[in-house]
C-alpha cells in the first residue's frame, strides 16, 4: 500500500503520517515542493523515533511521480478529495494501491482531479465541514484500505505487558 501526499504544509501532519506508514508497511511518498523541510523538528517530534523506519520517497512534481506510480502495474492511484461523488467504502482496495491526498490549504488540485473522476474518493462529513484533518484522513482511508485485504502482514493479537489475559 502506498500515501501519496501532494504538496503537503504542515510537518506536523506528515510526521504523524509517516509514524502511520511505519506501523502499517505503507510507503509514503511526497510531491512536492513541500510547505517545510523534511528535518525539521515538527516532523521528527510527531514521527518519534520511527521516522529513520519510513519508507518514503520525494517527487519533484505531479509527473515524476507518475512515472513512479507506472513501474507498479495493476495498482491503481485513488485521490481522496471532498469533490468526489463515493465514498472511501464504495471501492475496493488492492494491497499494491495508492491513494493520494491534498495540501492542508486545498486538496488536490482540481487539474489533476478532472482528469481522474472515477478514482475519486471521500469521506462523508457534514456539509458545512471543510475537511478534516490531513493526518485523521489519512488514517481512515488507510486503514479501510488494509481491512479490505486482511491487514496482510501485520499484528493482529497483542500481549499484556504485567499480566496475562484471562482464558
Amino acid at each position: 500500500m502506498h500515501i501519496v501526499l501532494h504538496q503537503p504544509e504542515i510537518p506536523a501532519n506528515t510526521g504523524n503520517i509517516g509514524r502511520t506508514c511505519v506501523a502499517t508497511g505503507t510507503s509514503l511518498h511526497l510531491i512536492e515542493p513541500l510547505g517545510f523541510r523534511i528535518n525539521e523538528k515538527e516532523i521528527r517530534r510527531a514521527g518519534m523515533d520511527y521516522w529513520e523506519k519510513l519508507d518514503v520517497s520525494r517527487h519533484m512534481n505531479f509527473a515524476c511521480f507518475l512515472e513512479e506510480y507506472q513501474k507498479h502495474p495493476g495498482a491503481r492511484l485513488w485521490l481522496a478529495t471532498t469533490k468526489a461523488k463515493r465514498a472511501y467504502t464504495q471501492v475496493r482496495f488492492g494491497p499494491d494501491d495508492f491513494i493520494m491526498f491534498g495540501r492542508e490549504s486545498a486538496g488536490i488540485p482540481e487539474e489533476i482531479l478532472v482528469e481522474r473522476e472515477e478514482d475519486c474518493i471521500r469521506i462523508p462529513m457534514l456539509a458545512d465541514i471543510r475537511s478534516l484533518n490531513l493526518s485523521n484522513a489519512v488514517a481512515i482511508v488507510l486503514y479501510e484500505a488494509l481491512r479490505q485485504n486482511d491487514f496482510a502482514g501485520m499484528q493482529q493479537e497483542g500481549e499484556l505487558h504485567r499480566l496475562h489475559w484471562k482464558k
